[in-house]
C-alpha cells in the first residue's frame, strides 16, 4: 500500500476516533510497527495530530471530513491489484464449486470480486453486499442478484446494513464465499467492527462457508474474529501459502484447496 493511501486511512481513523494507536494503524494498513510510527509521525509533523504514548491524538487544527464515518480497512482500489494472479486463480476455483440453480452469498472484497468474470455463464441466485460485483452481475450475466439494505461505503465499495432485520434474513444459501483481512488460529479475521458484524450476519444465512484467501492473508492483521476455523468448510489459497499456515488449517480440520497463481498464458486460454 502506498504512503498516500495509508495516510488517508490513518486520517479517517483519526476523524472517527480522535485517538489512534500504533496497533490500530498496523491493523488497518498491514504495515510494520516502525512504518506505523512513521505514518503517525507525519500526521503529527503536519500539525493535524499530537504525539501521545503509543499513538496520536487529533489536534485543534484537525478538521473532520463531512463524509460518513469511515471503515478502518483498505480501500477497494488500493487492494484490487495486489496479488491479482493468485486472486484470479482462487476465484476461478471458487466458481467451480457452484452448481446450476444454487443460491450463494458472496461478500464484498477484492478476491471475491474476481469471481465476477467466471460467473458470466452461470445461472445462480447471488446475494452480495458488494455493489461493484452486483453491477457487473446485472449487466454482464444472467444470474439473479439480491442486495442487502444499508449504507454504501465508497472506499470499500460495500453496502453495510446497520440493522439485524433487513431483507437478507429471509434468504438461505448453500454456500457463502468470503474474503478477509487475515486468517489465523482464532479464525477468519476482519479489521472493522461494522464489516465483521455484516459478514457474521450473512454467514448465518449459509449452510457452508468457503474462504478465499491468498497466501498473504496468513500474516496477523485485524483483531475482530468473524468466525472460528471450525465454521469454515473449505479454504482456497495459492501455492505461496507457508507450510505453517497449511498445518494450522489441517489441525483445525479445514479442507484446504491450493491453486497455482494464474499467468498470462492461463488467462489467455
Amino acid at each position: 500500500m502506498r504512503e498516500r493511501q495509508r495516510a488517508e486511512i490513518v486520517r479517517n481513523l483519526l476523524a472517527e476516533r480522535g485517538y489512534v494507536s500504533i496497533a490500530d494503524i498496523m491493523a488497518a494498513t498491514g504495515v510494520s510497527a516502525a512504518s506505523a510510527r512513521r505514518d503517525a509521525g507525519r500526521l503529527a509533523d503536519s500539525g493535524l495530530a499530537e504525539r501521545l504514548h503509543g499513538g496520536i491524538q487529533a489536534s485543534g487544527a484537525f478538521s473532520k471530513p463531512m463524509a460518513q464515518t469511515p471503515l478502518a480497512t483498505r480501500s477497494f482500489d488500493a487492494s484490487r491489484t495486489i496479488n491479482i494472479e493468485a486472486k484470479r486463480a482462487i476465484a476461478r476455483k471458487a466458481v467451480e464449486m457452484c452448481a446450476a440453480g444454487d443460491v450463494i452469498i458472496v461478500n464484498g472484497g477484492t478476491t471475491t470480486f474476481q469471481m465476477s468474470e467466471f460467473l458470466r455463464g452461470t445461472r445462480l441466485k447471488i446475494i452480495t453486499n458488494s455493489y461493484p460485483l452486483a453491477e457487473f452481475l446485472i449487466h454482464e450475466t444472467q444470474n439473479r442478484v439480491a442486495l442487502p439494505g444499508g449504507e454504501v461505503y465508497r472506499d470499500q465499495q460495500l453496502i453495510v446494513a446497520p440493522f439485524d432485520d433487513d431483507a437478507i434474513q429471509n434468504y438461505s444459501a448453500r454456500l457463502m464465499f468470503m474474503s478477509a483481512v487475515s486468517i489465523g488460529p482464532l479464525g477468519v479475521i476482519e479489521g472493522d467492527p461494522l464489516i465483521a458484524r455484516a459478514e457474521a450476519k450473512l454467514l448465518r444465512r449459509a449452510e457452508r462457508l468457503v474462504v478465499l484467501a491468498d497466501s498473504s492473508k496468513f500474516v496477523a492483521r485485524g483483531s475482530l474474529v468473524v468466525c472460528p476455523l471450525t465454521r469454515v468448510s473449505a479454504l482456497i489459497t495459492d501455492s505461496g501459502a507457508s507450510p505453517e499456515a497449511l498445518a494450522m488449517l489441517a489441525d483445525a480440520g479445514v479442507r484446504t484447496i491450493v491453486v497455482e497463481p494464474e499467468t498470462q498464458s492461463t488467462e489467455a486460454a
